[in-house]
């Protein structure tokens, strides 16, 4: 039996993780992009569980940056980042349900350079931000553009980069607020977590009917926290496979693949979202593997690992992970 055959969508998914039809989501259909999860846009794809989604993503900027002579603060109006493909409604979801979204494939779009990456006023890791006021003087405004392909990334003259491709921002909507995209929570968003990369199933609680799945702000690459505020954007073509699953309650996103199990926790002060993952990956052990709450408790504590998805959005983002070959 493969990973993908005992993954909890292929076990416990209405469609048991077969595909259904492919629906192709490009930017003429999709037509307005969104910058807010929320309940309250119509719908742009009516699928099946067991259904492809073939989506045409910008990148976070919306295209707008085309050159490295760009300034953001001139071409960019924030807070609208990360537009979003979607919402998709999912037939049969309603609330305390799960949709599992498969990643399938990221692939770049457009013409090169596709990829980049930016210094803006206000926003990264290492600056003054509204949340930590400093009296300096912001770092100058920045842009770089990269070619990207399926064998690398061309960060400079000298150094390539790996091709490792992932979904900054997916989720679905909550059950009554209107959010950023730019906002991870327990609704998913922009997490940024690399682990939201091909080959992974991520899966998320349901709170309105139909679920609404969002996606956007693919990723070429990513280093853990998103240091600057900014990876490797790009525009893409992104397949993914939605699946719906019944009697299966989870508070916060979680995410398998072939190695580990994930719980994925966000909100500030960053520790707060550590344990918020911890007691997600706790409770997964507890009511799915026959863990004792205590063993599990220890067993994380020697065997537990954190990725840090991102340091600079309005929630951090942590995913607590313990690989599968140790819990059997």
């Amino acid at each position: 039996m493969t990973w993908l055959e005992s993954s909890v969508m292929a076990r416990r998914g209405v469609a048991a993780g077969k595909p259904g039809r492919t629906h192709e989501l490009t930017m003429a259909k999709q037509g307005k992009y969104h910058y807010v999860y929320g309940p309250y846009a119509d719908p742009v794809l009516h699928i099946q569980p067991g259904d492809l989604v073939v989506a045409e993503t910008h990148d976070a900027f919306e295209g707008k940056l085309t050159s490295e002579q760009d300034k953001p603060s001139e071409k960019l109006n924030m807070p609208f980042g990360n537009p979003q493909n979607g919402p998709i409604h999912v037939a049969g979801a309603v609330k305390g349900d799960v949709i599992a979204v498969q990643i399938h494939d990221i692939a770049p779009r457009g013409p090169q350079p596709v990829g980049t990456t930016v210094l803006m006023h206000g926003f990264g890791g290492l600056v003054a931000t509204s949340n930590t006021a400093m009296l300096h003087d912001p770092l100058p405004e920045m842009v770089k553009k990269m070619t990207v392909d399926r064998t690398g990334i061309q960060f400079n003259d000298k150094i390539r980069l790996p091709y490792e491709p992932f979904l900054g921002t997916l989720g679905v909507s909550p059950e009554i607020e209107a959010v950023s995209s730019v906002q991870p929570d327990y609704w998913g968003g922009n997490m940024d977590l690399p682990d939201m990369a091909p080959g992974a199933i991520a899966y998320f609680p349901v709170h309105h009917e139909g679920g609404y799945v969002y996606l956007g702000d693919c990723h070429a690459t990513q280093g853990d926290g998103e240091l600057a505020g900014a990876a490797v954007e790009m525009p893409a073509t992104v397949t993914i496979q939605i699946d719906l699953i019944k009697n299966w309650s989870i508070r916060w996103p979680r995410l398998e693949n072939e190695e580990f199990i994930m719980a994925i926790g966000s909100t500030r002060p960053m520790e707060d979202a550590a344990r918020i993952a911890y007691c997600e990956l706790i409770d997964w052990l507890v009511k799915d593997y026959g863990f004792d709450k205590l063993e599990a408790y220890l067993l994380l504590t020697q065997a537990g690992r954190v990725r840090l998805g991102n340091m600079v959005d309005p929630k951090y983002t942590l995913g607590a992970s313990i690989k599968k070959s140790i819990i059997g």
